[in-house]
């Protein structure tokens, strides 16, 4: 009898068990914000903000097959936006009453390993989101990926040139052009072959202050199959013109294909091998030497 009592009154007295954490998920899986419904996987923002430019019709396409290449290969997982607003730094508010408290689930640069700008155009940043991104790249060791007429992007702000490498002064038609391999150690660049090949697309004519040394270049235009129209548009005679090409800026690692005007070519298994490993360098997943072509 008195251990029944003393039984019971320790039941009356225990306290009711936690419940279980809420699990994370896994990726993709549901959780309430601030939770991370991506955890351990890299993040990669794209943003293709085109509010001030040309609306490339290729702008939807590539940020589809990014999308989709990032989830088959389980290497990132990407936000895709039309506008800038998450290219800060600082935080981010919103004007609907009913988000007014926070609780919005809005994530800023501090969240993201990688930005993709596809955007053309003065672009709609602040001056500050400017400087934000720049430190993104330069002082945080982030990553950056630009894809077609970027060299077109923020004419207006020289530091976007010094850091993609280089800006356009035009463009070939987009017929395509022949092009070669300048370093195999990129694997899916190796995979193009040994020999020089016509890649049918939109080519940059860069600008007479990008030089030899600027960039590590990936791919090429063959400068030896070029027409005498093509080199009179170059308007350079060192025979210098990279179409693919990774750079170091300060901490950060900036990828730049300036290719993706027709879909084609972004649906190529060979372009998409190249624009993953591409991905996966800017994000600090691989190594590469990227010293400055001499």
């Amino acid at each position: 009898m008195l251990i029944a009592a003393a039984l019971a009154g320790s039941a009356a007295n225990a306290q009711p068990a936690a419940p279980p954490a809420s699990p994370q998920g896994g990726p993709g899986g549901l959780c309430n914000a601030p939770c991370d419904p991506y955890p351990d996987v890299k993040k990669l923002l794209i943003v293709a903000d085109v509010q001030s430019g040309y609306h490339h019709n290729s702008i939807n396409h590539t940020m589809a097959v990014l999308e989709q290449l990032g989830r088959k290969a389980g290497v990132y997982v990407t936000f895709l936006r039309t506008d800038s607003q998450m290219i800060t730094k600082g935080p981010i508010t919103v004007t609907s009453a009913r988000y007014a408290r926070g609780n919005t689930n809005i994530r800023n640069l501090n969240y993201f390993d990688a930005v993709m700008i596809l955007g053309s155009g003065e672009g709609t940043m602040s001056e500050a989101q400017k400087a934000d991104l720049l430190s993104f790249v330069r002082e945080d060791g982030k990553g950056l990926i630009v894809g077609h007429a970027q060299g077109i992007n923020f004419y207006n702000w020289p530091e976007w040139g010094v850091m993609i490498g280089g800006m356009m002064a035009s463009e070939y038609p987009a017929t395509g052009m022949y092009a070669k391999v300048k370093d195999s150690a990129w694997r899916s660049a190796a995979a193009f072959g040994r020999k020089s090949f016509l890649w049918k697309d939109q080519w940059p004519v860069l600008t007479p202050v990008f030089k030899r040394g600027d960039v590590h270049t990936i791919i090429e235009l063959d400068a030896g199959r070029m027409t005498p129209e093509q080199v009179k548009r170059a308007g350079r005679s060192d025979g210098y013109f990279p179409i693919v090409w990774a750079k170091s800026y300060g901490k950060g690692r900036v990828f730049n294909m300036t290719g993706g005007h027709n879909d084609a070519l972004l649906d190529d298994p060979k372009t998409q091998a190249l624009y993953l490993e591409g991905i996966k360098w800017a994000l600090g997943l691989v190594d590469h030497d990227v010293t400055p072509d001499q």
